[in-house]
């Protein structure tokens, strides 16, 4: 019996110390994310773009107010996006609907994120609005080593449609090669069925962006984030990139999407006609999703749908508390919600 005793005792100190090794892990947790800005132009009318028709530019009176409190909303929000699990603001954050690099000049500058250190990568686009993309990094964190555009060739008839390149930055994040792909897709504009092979050539362009990777590196760590202006499950994502909606089924050259099971829950990052549509995603390679924390690996996904980002009242309670409308400014943030994933490495 006492020989049992001591058995029992033995393997419920094995327990507790192997528990308590357990919960003294730590990670590193890093943030990568992606924000629509919502028509982020300057106030100055540029000859060379169609800026006139923007909603800044449509603003009569106080224009340069107007522009100082909605890069003060955005900062607010940028600083708040994973900060809850990350305790810093995004590593990483793809942007859309930016005019110029001097809009993100004034938005890194801003006093919220000024100590954030974010540098800046942005080409100028030959999108008809003259709306880019555009990344920003921690400078301390993620150090780039190379970036490009890819323009998307698109055409009606003989007549080319110009829109937004995508942009590949590729760098190391703090001791992890990543490859991040920054997308603004063809809109849904003359309905989701005829604009749809715009964005089919899209994907199709972001998979041989994809492809080209991997045929370098089988196990690149690659992130394809942005306003795709389609669902997970339509099928520029199902048929063309072949994403997965399932971790484990993901492998080799596979991609990941966790944001279709948060779509099929009913879930969205913008409203239409009282409906919630998921365009904003971000989309990652297998060996992200490993088990072993040597490297970063996906830990979760999420919306970051804070309650100050939506209308309080009226017919759109509850939708993206959206910067313009009907010619006006309303104080709000931006008709999309920024989306984000977090990493996490082990510290050894």
């Amino acid at each position: 019996m006492k020989n049992l005793k001591s058995l029992v005792l033995l393997v419920f100190l094995l327990a507790f110390t192997h528990g308590w090794a357990q919960k003294k892990k730590q990670f590193k947790v890093q943030t990568i994310a992606f924000y629509n800005v919502e028509n982020l132009f300057d106030t100055i009318n540029d000859p060379l773009k169609d800026d006139e028709k923007s909603p800044m530019m449509e603003i009569q009176r106080d224009r340069s107010k107007i522009y100082e409190d909605k890069i003060s909303k955005l900062a607010r929000v940028i600083s708040d996006i994973g900060y809850d699990v990350a305790k810093t603001s995004p590593a990483i954050l793809g942007v859309a609907e930016i005019e110029n690099k001097k809009v993100l000049e004034d938005l890194v500058n801003h006093p919220k994120l000024k100590d954030s250190d974010y540098g800046i990568i942005h080409f100028d686009s030959p999108d008809k609005r003259g709306i880019d993309v555009g990344l920003l990094y921690k400078q301390d964190v993620f150090q780039p080593h190379s970036f490009s555009k890819h323009p998307l060739y698109i055409y009606n008839g003989d007549k080319r449609v110009y829109t937004r390149d995508q942009l590949l930055v590729s760098g190391v994040l703090d001791g992890d090669e990543v490859h991040i792909i920054v997308n603004h897709w063809p809109s849904r504009s003359g309905g989701e069925a005829r604009s749809r092979p715009k964005r089919v050539k899209a994907a199709e362009l972001n998979k041989r962006i994809i492809d080209s990777l991997q045929d370098i590196d089988k196990k690149a760590k690659i992130f394809t984030i942005g306003d795709l202006n389609d669902d997970p499950f339509n099928e520029s994502m199902k048929k063309v990139l072949r994403t997965k909606d399932k971790r484990e089924d993901a492998k080799g050259k596979d991609l990941f999407n966790p944001m279709e099971a948060m779509a099929r829950s009913g879930n969205g990052t913008l409203a239409y006609r009282d409906g919630w549509n998921l365009f904003d995603q971000i989309v990652m390679s297998a060996p992200l999703l490993k088990k072993d924390y040597s490297e970063y690996r996906y830990y979760k996904a999420g919306i970051y749908n804070k309650t100050y980002l939506s209308n309080k009242r009226g017919r759109y309670k509850g939708y993206p508390f959206r910067s313009f409308a009907g010619g006006s400014y309303t104080g709000g943030y931006s008709d999309h919600f920024p989306v984000y994933v977090h990493l996490i490495k082990e510290v050894k």
